[in-house]
């Protein structure tokens, strides 16, 4: 049986539910899906000291936990399941939970985030969060005075590689291929800053530590040959994915796959669908821009379901 909603929230994170805190308190009756990984990339970070309101930093999951409350309280119907198809080339919108359960919204608020992409090697994955981190400017305060490494050639991996260079004490930038994708003026930026050695066709073979980073074992492309950087934290730079999949032939997308919103708002190309967080920012992409895209959405949303009146 088809079940009929007023505002769907597609995602959790910071995002989805600001979003579900401001649709609850403006009487929308919101229903959110949390989707794979409820809480948002935040849930794997561990303290967060950017985040306003929290003199003393918070942990991650912590602080996506009392979002969640928030919105709970304020009356938002929040339930783990995920989006698997949408139809929105008619009103009501369409969209699958879980392949077999329907539902039409009047309205849409998509904050599917975006997922970082990683290299894929276990030791990576066991030291996430203890010193294993894909955003320099979360993370990088922790490793302030001390040696770090980068893995990425792009202008995000050289931007984040300058701000842990102003931080740090030294940056290994390592480089799969014999020179970077980044835009001119950004290598220049890297190649010009003392602290940031560059190590061209270096592949990462392991990262090293036993319950935190420690050093990071790396392999010449060309020589074959290994050898060992003693560094206390590794940063992953090699870019995102937009959760948007599902999304593709309805809603307009960049050549990323991140979704176009008009500039100034959440709207997307159709009236009625909304979208917020990182799933439509590739360039600032925190927690508490994600929060405020959320804010706007939810504001956006109410002004077009008064419309329809």
């Amino acid at each position: 049986m088809t079940e009929k909603v007023k505002c769907l929230i597609i995602g959790s994170g910071p995002a989805g539910y600001t979003a579900a805190i401001y649709a609850s308190r403006a009487d929308m009756k919101p229903v959110i899906y949390e989707g794979l990984q409820p809480g948002g990339q935040l849930t794997i970070t561990t303290e967060v000291e950017n985040f306003p309101g929290f003199p003393h930093g918070v942990q991650g999951p912590e602080l996506m936990d009392m979002f969640k409350k928030q919105a709970e309280r304020l009356g938002s119907d929040i339930r783990y399941g995920l989006a698997t198809k949408v139809d929105f080339s008619q009103k009501p919108f369409k969209v699958i939970i879980d392949d077999n359960h329907e539902i039409e919204a009047q309205t849409v608020i998509i904050a599917t985030g975006a997922s970082a992409k990683w290299l894929g090697i276990p030791s990576e994955k066991r030291l996430n969060g203890a010193g294993v981190s894909a955003c320099a400017v979360c993370d990088g305060f922790f490793y302030r005075g001390k040696d770090v490494a980068i893995v990425g050639a792009g202008d995000s991996a050289a931007e984040e590689a300058s701000y842990l260079a102003n931080i740090c004490n030294k940056v290994y930038m390592l480089v799969r291929k014999d020179k970077m994708r980044a835009s001119k003026a950004m290598i220049h930026r890297v190649e010009n800053t003392k602290n940031i050695e560059i190590l061209y066709n270096t592949e990462t073979v392991e990262i090293l530590g036993d319950k935190v980073v420690d050093g990071v074992r790396v392999k010449n492309n060309i020589t074959n040959e290994l050898k060992t950087l003693s560094v206390s934290g590794f940063f992953v730079a090699i870019g995102h994915n937009p959760n948007t999949e599902i999304f593709k032939g309805f809603i307009e997308l960049d050549e990323q796959g991140y979704i176009k919103t008009i500039p100034g708002s959440t709207k997307t190309n159709i009236e009625g669908v909304f979208a917020c967080g990182d799933v439509q920012d590739k360039n600032y992409r925190q927690a508490v821009t994600a929060a405020g895209s959320g804010c706007m959405a939810a504001l956006d949303a109410e002004r077009y379901l008064a419309s329809q009146h």
